[in-house]
């Protein structure tokens, strides 16, 4: 039995990867709802939109790992473990989660594509995915900001559902993936 299983808690990289993807959330959606308080054209206004595409394709790359580690590694039992209705709603939720932070840079860097705009990736810029196209890059930015929208209630769902298994539930649900010992 591995050291994380035996401690209760996910392992060091599962740890770090779900912290470090949350601190990344959140600067991409700063990075694209404080924009608006700069002029159109502005360099700080550009430099926020191109850090918001850099680190949503950040994210791109780090869920791919994730996925990776979540098929490949082990999760530790809740204690004392959830009715079965409550996993299916954790799977649930972790899926759309999944889901979320694949969609939404692929479909940013569609939008740019589609719009004939550069892909900047820190001092790359990576290939278009599909031709210009001003109709698709206006359907896909508003399913883009469709789903941010969205993403802002799975994230509160998850934060909120770690809370109520800690405080209230009382099972080891939050200290499995904190990273100090609980």
């Amino acid at each position: 039995m591995s050291g994380s299983l035996k401690s209760g808690r996910y392992g060091s990289l599962s740890i770090a990867l779900h912290w470090l993807m949350l601190l990344l959330i959140a600067v991409v959606y700063a990075c694209i709802e404080l924009r608006g308080y700069y002029p159109k054209g502005s360099d700080i206004r550009e430099g926020m939109k191109a850090l918001h595409f850099m680190l949503g394709l950040t994210v791109l790359a780090l869920v791919i790992i994730r996925v990776i580690a979540r098929i490949v590694g082990t999760t530790p039992r809740i204690t004392p473990e959830p009715k079965a209705w409550q996993r299916f709603l954790s799977r649930s939720v972790h899926l759309a989660l999944y889901l979320f932070m694949i969609f939404m840079p692929v479909a940013g860097w569609l939008v740019l594509s589609a719009s004939g705009k550069p892909i900047p990736f820190f001092g790359l810029v990576l290939p278009p995915l599909m031709g210009e196209n001003s109709d698709a890059a206006h359907q896909i930015k508003e399913l883009h900001e469709t789903v941010g929208t969205i993403g802002y209630y799975l994230i509160g769902l998850h934060a909120l559902a770690a809370l109520v298994h800690h405080y209230v539930m009382k099972d080891d649900t939050l200290r499995r993936m904190l990273p100090w010992r609980a």
